[in-house]
């Protein structure tokens, strides 16, 4: 299984690519979309297509993204949205669905607690895939992103069983 998590942001969006081989989690790839432009409307069509880009060349089954948080600027807060909705369609585009998960609940997959700091999530996506080589602290968001849905789906996977060997 191939997961593509995604961190979004206007300027900078997040995105990490990881194999899952049963309980092996494996590093592909990962990187960040920088929006081009000054209008926010050629912004979101850059990380548009740069996302698009990375869905097409890494091909990935699933795809999983961080939750936005409302903070005290709502000009802010909506901008993000909008940044938000081009990381949900890029995928959707492709045929993947894709699930959400809040900041605290990746955090606590990859970390172990909800409030860790972006230099403990690197840290131990660096443990938890050796060899990866974070582009920054938004692409580490985004493999802990794709952490966290794997654990979520083998999850899932090992309830279906169960509930299908009960019957």
């Amino acid at each position: 299984m191939r997961i593509i998590g995604i961190d979004p942001g206007l300027r900078n969006l997040g995105w990490g690519v990881i194999d899952v081989s049963g309980s092996r989690l494996s590093h592909v790839a990962n990187g960040v979309c920088c929006s081009e432009g000054t209008a926010l409307a050629d912004r979101l069509l850059s990380l548009y297509d740069q996302l698009r880009a990375v869905i097409l060349e890494w091909t990935p089954d699933h795809a999983a993204i961080e939750q936005t948080f409302v903070n005290r600027d709502g000009a802010g807060t909506l901008k993000l949205g909008q940044a938000r909705g081009i990381a949900m369609l890029v995928p959707v585009q492709a045929g993947l669905s894709v699930a959400e998960y809040a900041p605290n609940s990746v955090k606590k997959a990859v970390v172990g607690v909800g409030h860790a700091d972006k230099r403990q999530v690197e840290h131990m996506v660096r443990l938890q895939l050796p060899g990866a080589q974070p582009a920054g602290p938004d692409a580490a968001d985004a493999l802990a992103i794709a952490i966290c849905h794997s654990f979520h789906a083998q999850s899932a996977g090992r309830l279906a069983k169960a509930v299908e060997a009960a019957r």
